[in-house]
């Protein structure tokens, strides 16, 4: 169940093409239909936001905090996000298709079922967030740092995983067939289903 935040102004249907977002601050600001489509920018500050509808489509995206926000319906079609500040922020029924994200800490996400096939994520601090149901099909999960975070259910299969932290990923609950992990993850995984593992 997202948690609305409650808003004090508003956005509504802008043409934000190509903005550069470098340096602005929006707090309880609700986006609702906005196009940023190809924006750019660095060190922008977005706090307890809602964006409804709105399009990240193929936008690069620097150092941005988006903390405690809300994205309900958007899209991040090709989208980059390098060293990104999500704390606490909540995603329903949104498109990652492509996504790369680089870096940044989204602890204690909400990200609930959310289909994120086909995107990667390369150094991300995921600690506690809410991945429980993800549909991660194929999707690149290298070197983040999941601990504390919900996989029950997860959909992982043929996913890259090598270099994160699995200690709360129980292999009887995730679909992982086809998955890739490096060896010490194997190691654990084996030990987690009970099996002694001991040098040939």
């Amino acid at each position: 169940m997202i948690r609305m935040p409650p808003t004090e102004t508003s956005v509504t249907g802008e043409d934000w093409y190509g903005r550069d977002l470098s340096g602005e601050d929006h707090t309880a600001t609700l986006f609702a239909d906005v196009d940023l489509t190809e924006a750019t920018g660095t060190g922008a500050t977005f706090d307890s936001c809602v964006f409804r509808g709105v399009r990240f489509n193929s936008a690069h995206l620097t150092e941005l905090a988006f903390t405690s926000c809300v994205f309900d319906a958007c899209v991040f079609f090709d989208a980059k996000l390098e060293r990104c500040k999500l704390v606490g922020s909540q995603f329903a029924d949104c498109r990652f298709d492509l996504l790369k994200v680089t870096g940044g800490n989204w602890s204690f996400t909400d990200l609930h079922r959310a289909a994120l096939a086909g995107a990667e994520f390369d150094g991300v601090r995921f600690r506690e967030a809410d991945l429980a149901g993800i549909k991660a099909s194929g999707a690149v999960l290298v070197g983040c740092d999941l601990s504390g975070a919900d996989l029950e259910q997860a959909d992982l299969t043929n996913a890259d995983l090598r270099g994160s932290d699995l200690s709360t990923l129980d292999p009887l609950s995730a679909r992982l067939t086809g998955a890739v992990v490096g060896e010490a993850q194997a190691i654990m995984l084996a030990e987690t289903l009970g099996l002694v593992v001991r040098p040939d």
